[in-house]
């Protein structure tokens, strides 16, 4: 049971879910998919090649010949996209608003949960998104729902893109939070919220070290 376990961790934009659950990954040796990377990678190629993120068939078309890859190098997780390292141009706020806007579309959700869904069959991963616990992986043995309040989670955006040499102020990272968080909770499709079997985790006032702790103690509690 332990190596099959499937972890499932969902929460809005910035709630430290991606960073716990590669460390989550990496001390269990699971494989980690980042499936939030997955639509902000859609976006980014669609504003690339001139698709509107408005244009639903468009962009399933385009979501299904895209081919991803993650691999760690050291503690940072390297996002590929038709064997491009995309890892830092899919962090920008645009790209953010992107991916709320490419992930309402059905046919471009059908593609990705598709690829997430076979990925998670297998066990022995970590799954982080928005939707992971309520429709991607609905029988994960172990869901958490990471949240933390607004004003931090703009923080470490901020601070995220200051060490990565981007260049955006730290008001207009948290209306961008803020307008994603609303977007996402309020979509038709899909829409951001705790599974009703999912554990609430606030990470407001944790480490990363420490919120990771709190996933790993429940990872075990499920395999004892």
């Amino acid at each position: 049971m332990a190596n099959r376990l499937t972890i499932a961790i969902d929460g809005p934009g910035s709630s430290g879910k991606g960073t716990i659950a590669r460390r989550v990954a990496k001390d269990l040796g699971f494989q980690y998919i980042d499936t939030g990377a997955m639509y902000r990678s859609v976006a980014l190629v669609a504003s690339r090649r001139g698709v509107s993120w408005e244009d639903a068939e468009a962009l399933g078309e385009l979501t299904r010949g895209l081919r991803f890859e993650f691999a760690f190098s050291g503690d940072a997780l390297t996002v590929s996209v038709d064997g491009e390292d995309v890892s830092t141009a899919i962090r920008t706020p645009e790209v953010g608003r992107g991916a709320s806007d490419v992930s309402t579309h059905g046919p471009v959700r059908t593609s990705l949960v598709a690829v997430q869904q076979q990925l998670g069959a297998r066990g022995g991963v970590v799954m982080d998104g928005r939707d992971i616990g309520t429709v991607v992986l609905p029988d994960a043995q172990l869901k958490v729902f990471l949240d933390a309040n607004l004003d931090e989670r703009a923080r470490r955006r901020h601070r995220e893109l200051l060490e990565k040499g981007g260049d955006a102020s730290f008001d207009a990272i948290r209306q961008a939070l803020a307008e994603r968080d609303h977007q996402d909770r309020t979509r038709a499709i899909s829409p951001l919220a705790a599974a009703e079997d999912a554990v609430v985790l606030d990470s407001t006032d944790l480490t990363i070290e420490g919120a990771a702790a709190v996933v790993l103690s429940l990872a075990q509690d499920r395999t004892s």
